[in-house]
């Protein structure tokens, strides 16, 4: 594959694709997170001490956006090492690869998704990924890790090989 984009265009369908995935995790994400935020909350509602927790705990809402940015890339760094792609990458049949085809490691997957940290460093991010020389399905960070995500045919992104692990023998045949 080259580093190039064959026709030099932009892929709006796959941009907009991507996005589509990252607001699927974003979503689940952000369910956990607010899980994780209502287990820190309740005990201070049940003890009557809701202003002490803001007074204590107040800059926490400023860091919102950087402790799902953490999550985000942890996530994105787990999914994308061990299953090819986050859950929404795979619902929506991208994969992301190296750029001869081979799966990606931890440090190519950190440097992708460093920018994930922030939502505004992502958006810069993609931008000059679309603006900039070089393959247009990349954002900046793709280009610097040597990773590009592609489109894979839904059945199989989804139908993936048993591992000898989960092979079963068949039962015993009754007579």
């Amino acid at each position: 594959m080259e580093a190039t984009s064959q026709s030099g265009q932009l892929d709006v369908g796959h941009w907009i694709l991507r996005l589509i995935a990252y607001f699927i995790d974003w979503v689940i994400v952000g369910i956990i997170v607010g899980l994780l935020w209502l287990i820190l909350l309740v005990p201070f509602l049940f003890v009557g001490a809701i202003a002490g927790f803001f007074a204590t705990w107040g800059g926490w809402a400023v860091s919102f956006p950087f402790i799902v940015g953490l999550l985000m890339v942890l996530y994105f760094l787990y999914a994308e090492v061990n299953w090819g792609g986050t859950l929404g990458k795979r619902f929506l049949g991208l994969r992301v690869q190296t750029l001869n085809g081979a799966r990606i490691t931890y440090s190519q997957s950190f440097i992708r998704n460093i920018s994930k940290i922030h939502p505004l460093l992502l958006l810069l991010d993609w931008l000059v990924g679309i603006l900039t020389l070089g393959d247009r399905r990349q954002k900046y960070t793709d280009r610097l890790a040597g990773v590009v995500i592609v489109q894979v045919s839904q059945t199989s992104a989804s139908a993936t090989p048993p591992s000898p692990s989960s092979w079963r023998t068949p039962p015993p045949s009754r007579k």
